[in-house]
This record gives C-alpha cells, structure tokens and sequence, in this order.
C-alpha cells in the first residue's frame, strides 16, 4: 500500500501507456533487493563500506550504532572493527545533509549535498537561535572559532568543541553548544569524525575529506534522485521528496534529470519509480531472516512504510511516535518482530519481541541472525524471547 488515494489524486500524474505494474508483493521484493538486503541481479554485491554509502547516496546515522551495523548487515562477514576502520580510512562520514539530520554520506559529496538540501534546513534554523537565545552572528562566529581550533588537521569531541566555544567567549550551555556544532557543521565548515571511544569527534571538512566534489543543481539533483531510486525503489515522488527534505518541484526535477536511469511504473495502481536495472532483479515472495537496526534506510527511507510494516505494529516500532525506531525482526520483508540488545563486557544479551505468531522452526532462524550480529560485536550472544 502506498500513498491514498486523495494523495495520489493531488500528487500523481497518469501513467504514460504501457507502464509496468507491480504487485505489492513484487514491489517489496525488489525493494529488498534495491536496499542491497537480497543478491542484485546486476549490481555488484559491495566489499566495502564505502561502496554501500556511495550505492545509497546517504543513510540514516543518527544512532552511531545503529548507523554501523546498518553497514555491517550489508557486508557479510565483516565486523564493528572493520566497520569503524573504513570510517577512520574516511570511505565516509556522518555530517547533516538533509532534514537536519545526521547521515552517512561518502566523503567526497559532503559539500554538494550540503549546498542542495542542507540549505533548507540552515534557512529554518532561525526559529530554533531564537528559542535558544542566539544570534545569527553568535552561530558565524562559533563557526569561525571552531574552524580555526580544528585548522592545521586537529580533531576535538563534542566537549572539546564545547569547551573552546566557552573560552571564546560563546554560551555553550544546554542545547546551545548541539546547536552551534549542528549549524558549523551545516555550513560546511566541519563534519562528524568517527568516535574516539564512546565520544563523538569533529573536524574540519575540507581537511578530513579533501577534494570535494562539484556538482551544477541539475547533475545534483539527477545524482541525488538516481541514488535514491537506486537504493529505495520502487517507491514515489512523494518518499524522495520526504526523504531529501527538497520541494516536490525539485523531487521532480531531479526525477527527470536522471532520464533513461529512472523508470516508471504503477504498483497496485500507484505510480512509482524504479532504477531501470531492477526491473531485471526476481520478484517472487522470499522468505528470509533479518534482524535490522532502528534507524536503518528499510524503514526511514520512506515515508509511507506500508509495505514493510503493518499499520497495527506501528506503535511497537515507534513508541509515541517519538522519532525513536525500535530495531527490527523482519522475515520476507515484512516487520515481524522487535529486538534490543544489552552490552557488557563479556557478552551481547538479545531480547526479540515476537509482533506475529512465531513457531519454533521461525524462533530458531531468527536466532541465528541474531547470532550474526553478536558476531559482528565480537561476542558471545545471549537470546531471550519477551512473549
């Protein structure tokens, strides 16, 4: 199920004859596929972890730990050290490309995607200076500050940053110091580095990832919609558009830009838009086993959700509807179940949440998949069921 059909009314233009459809059924499988969760028929199954940012563009990153294991389920056999080492060898970084947001991105495409969507974030920032008793020009010059403090390759954590923003003389306190880090960060003057510990670190962006790329607005906006297409699709206008932050008229624009590499076609009757090569990829009904994180692009990648999550577990998923996604339990395709995870020293205790009926054969695979990432952490695992 996609958009309703007062939406597709206000939304969606008519299908051009002959377009393809799609099942809802077919959809998901090939959704799953486009997420690089299935074998792609003509992608090549990614090695690294920059070649499973660069496929999707951006992810979801929010949660750091969520954000690494997003790119360890996509790189069978690898492990969190594995994970944070292509981080320290720059494959990507974390900065607030859109929607205010902190995603992965690769490291070369940092400034362009911030010049195309993080603009329109920085241009509703004024609202948040305002309740936080801040200027524009406190914001430039905690800006100015930090970009010289990080100058000459330096690498601080947030309360280093914080720290140096007090000795200059900025009010660092509460949520200000978040801010004034979130908006140098948005103007391109920093970015997120990996953690140092358990502590979060900048630096500088032009020094950690040097040789930006340039891209004019329609090469921006073509690369942006293909790669989202590419790593979401089959889905609509309306989720790119929700998922960039950028107006229905350049969610459309970018669409058309791409041309040839982007395809439409109607599922159950709504139109929708593919990467042309996966129409080649099986859409037939898999049964498989994953345990996702919370803040992973199956999920957040969409704002109609429909196909992978049943409207009566939403509240299982999104507590509140707070923001704040449960990891998930999903067998071919669909939300089964929820899990969290317990850290110590010696050991990863996992607790799953069934939301379905589960047997015993089902309780047994899921399990398993668990195991994979008690794997990844390096430790031994301990699986509890909370019926």
């Amino acid at each position: 199920m996609l958009p309703s059909t007062t939406e597709r009314k206000a939304a969606d233009v008519v299908a051009p004859p002959g377009t393809i459809a799609l099942s809802g059924s077919e959809a998901l499988a090939l959704r799953m596929t486009s997420l690089l969760l299935r074998p792609h028929p003509t992608a090549a199954a990614p090695t690294t972890v920059a070649d499973v940012v660069e496929w999707f563009g951006a992810m979801q990153a929010q949660d750091l730990a969520s954000g690494i294991w997003s790119l360890g389920v996509r790189l069978p056999g690898s492990t969190h050290v594995d994970v944070h080492a292509a981080l320290e060898r720059r494959e990507a970084l974390r900065t607030w490309p859109m929607r205010g947001t902190i995603h992965l991105v690769p490291a070369r495409d940092a400034r362009w995607l911030l010049e195309l969507t993080g603009v329109r974030a920085l241009a509703g920032a004024a609202k948040r200076r305002e309740f936080l008793g801040l200027s524009e020009a406190e914001a430039d010059r905690a800006a100015d500050v930090l970009g010289g403090i990080l100058a000459g390759g330096g690498r601080l954590t947030r309360t280093e940053c914080v720290a140096a923003l007090v000795a200059a003389g900025i009010d660092g306190a509460g949520q200000r110091g978040y801010h004034l880090l979130w908006y140098a960060a948005q103007r391109g003057v920093t970015c997120i580095a990996p953690n140092v510990g358990t502590e979060q670190t900048f630096a500088l962006l032009d020094e950690w990832a040097p040789g930006q790329r340039q891209l004019d607005r329609d090469e921006a906006l073509a690369t942006l919609a293909l790669r989202y297409f590419r790593s979401h699709g089959p889905t609509t206008r309306q989720d790119f558009a929700g998922w960039t932050g950028l107006t229905a008229a350049d969610a459309k624009r970018g669409i058309a830009a791409a041309g040839a590499e982007l395809t439409t076609v109607l599922v159950d009757g709504v139109e929708a838009v593919l990467h042309t090569p996966l129409l080649d990829a099986p859409r037939a009904v898999v049964d498989d086993v994953l345990t996702l994180p919370g803040f992973d692009e199956y999920l957040l990648g969409y704002k109609d959700r429909a196909l992978m999550l049943d409207p009566e577990h939403k509240q299982a998923i999104i507590p509140g509807g707070n923001g704040v996604f449960q990891a998930t339990v999903v067998v071919g395709g669909r939300v089964v179940g929820t899990w969290k995870r317990s850290l110590a020293k010696t050991r990863v205790t996992l607790t799953v949440k069934p939301l379905t009926d589960l047997g015993p054969a089902r309780r047994e695979q899921i399990e398993q998949a668990l195991h994979r990432y008690a794997d990844f952490l390096a430790l031994p695992p301990r699986v509890s069921w909370s019926d």
